[in-house]
């Protein structure tokens, strides 16, 4: 609809996402337009609780204006319904906005797993066709740190090897794809595995010969030092 068209002639460049002044600026323009208009687009789509469709673009408009509390709400009844609703009810652009803001917002609230499973499907997304570009280096960054860093030091090694297994079928860059088996390797040592740890290991370094890090790595697992 209009409304809807107007919200996408507003976010213009994806500097916005990470942008809370512009954030801001969209909600200050957005806000003075529909009181002109005398119409309340929020109120509107939440007088439409049964409508899929209404509550997705609620979704995506409270997170553009600040309401983070409503639309991770919103989001997750939704979510029970699909395990990505957002691809379901709105264009394929806002769907993957509304994802990343969803992502950040999660992350941000130390729900890890959640944000990983979004950014990973931004990756998936933006892999059948472009639409992020460049922007989508800062979604790998976000993953790479999120799995190596923040995941690896709270879930179990077991849960841990199967995420890395997830990013490493994505088909990163061969120096990312490196990094995933390293820390695959470490979880296998964490476990008592030092066979697959080698394993991986091996792996990683048949992707990045540089891959930097992996010295102690080698001599507690057993693997022959060059």
């Amino acid at each position: 609809g209009g409304a809807a068209a107007e919200m996408r002639l507003l976010l213009t460049a994806y500097e916005t996402l990470g942008d809370r002044a512009r954030r801001q600026e969209y909600d200050r323009t957005f806000g003075a337009a529909t009181a002109r208009r005398g119409f309340d687009y929020r109120e509107f789509l939440r007088g439409r609780p049964d409508d899929p469709f209404s509550q997705a673009r609620l979704v995506f408009h409270d997170l553009l204006t600040g309401r983070p509390d409503e639309a991770l709400e919103v989001y997750a009844r939704l979510e029970a319904l699909d395990r990505f609703p957002l691809e379901r009810y709105l264009s394929r652009e806002d769907a993957m906005d509304g994802a990343f803001l969803l992502a950040e917002l999660l992350e941000g609230r130390g729900r890890l797993g959640e944000a990983w499973d979004l950014y990973t499907r931004l990756y998936q997304l933006e892999q059948e066709r472009s639409y992020f570009r460049h922007f989508i280096d800062e979604v790998i960054e976000r993953l790479r740190t999120l799995t190596c860093s923040r995941m690896a030091s709270s879930l179990p090694p077991s849960e841990l090897i199967g995420r890395l297994a997830e990013l490493i079928a994505l088909d990163f860059s061969r120096r990312d794809t490196a990094v995933f088996y390293k820390k695959t390797a470490e979880a296998w040592s964490a476990l008592g595995r030092n066979d697959l740890a080698m394993h991986s290991l091996a792996k990683g370094l048949q992707c990045d010969r540089k891959l930097s890090g992996v010295k102690k790595l080698m001599e507690r697992i057993g693997y022959p030092v060059p």
